[in-house]
């Protein structure tokens, strides 16, 4: 089954975007092939602003982001595998996605029971109006 990551990722950029806030990325520089500026690292952690005025070529791919962007005057070109984003945010609000650290739990693998009731699982109470 595809991940639900890229799309939750891309869904809040958006959102983001569309109110004029924000959007950061909370990456996790642990993760094998991140290639981001070294010196803005801290507790194997990077914030990254990926807002359209901040960044350029962004692409939020279904594996890997990716853009330029300058960093103390310096362009770099930034890559991100998706699997490395923890959260995605607006900064001036803080709303946005927390995403699990474990892939397995990612990508629609998680599962939860419906509600139950003394009488068993509970289903929508739709009613038919004609």
């Amino acid at each position: 089954m595809i991940s639900t990551r890229p799309y939750l990722i891309r869904a809040i950029y958006e959102w983001a975007q569309d109110n004029n806030l924000t959007p950061h990325i909370l990456v996790d520089t642990t993760h094998q092939n991140v290639d981001v500026p070294g010196e803005f690292i801290e507790d194997n952690k990077i914030i990254l602003n990926i807002a359209a005025g901040a960044v350029a070529d962004l692409v939020l791919g279904n594996e890997t982001i990716t853009f330029n962007a300058r960093f103390s005057g310096i362009a770099r070109e930034i890559y991100v595998p998706s699997l490395a984003v923890r959260a995605i945010y607006a900064s001036e609000n803080g709303i946005g996605i927390v995403l699990p650290d474990d892939p397995e739990q990612d990508g629609g693998t998680v599962h939860r029971d419906p509600p139950t009731g003394q009488d068993g699982p509970k289903g929508a109470h739709l009613t038919v109006i004609k």
